[in-house]
């Protein structure tokens, strides 16, 4: 079923945003192949052991990559610089796709933040 609603967001969006957000989502099932796809905030994420490790949305300006959590991206800037962040948010254009090596660090940094005390 939350397949199923990942799918009826994307195919809401237009051509250039749903073919982004689609490969950004092929993306982060291949870091994180047994997360579950679902929706979280009406917006596509994934929960690895019942926790939200990586998201996905569109708005009127731009892309973002939502990694759950406030400190994400704080400890990882220098790799998202080149980036508009908010704390929570990554900011990407449908003509510039996050580089997959960026998503993997995105995602471990998320999980390791998840295994700490």
């Amino acid at each position: 079923m939350a397949a199923a609603d990942v799918d009826s967001y994307l195919a809401g969006l237009g051509e250039a945003e749903r073919d982004a957000l689609q490969q950004l989502r092929l993306t982060i099932r291949e870091v994180v192949p047994d997360a579950e796809e679902c929706m979280s905030y009406g917006m596509p994420a994934f929960k690895v052991s019942g926790r939200t490790v990586a998201g996905f949305a569109a708005f009127a300006h731009h892309l973002s990559f939502l990694p759950h959590s406030g400190s994400v991206l704080s400890a990882i800037e220098d790799d998202v610089a080149g980036y508009q962040t908010t704390k929570g948010s990554l900011h990407f254009s449908v003509d510039k796709p996050l580089p997959v090596t960026l998503v993997k660090k995105l995602i471990t940094t998320r999980m390791r933040e998840l295994e700490s005390p």
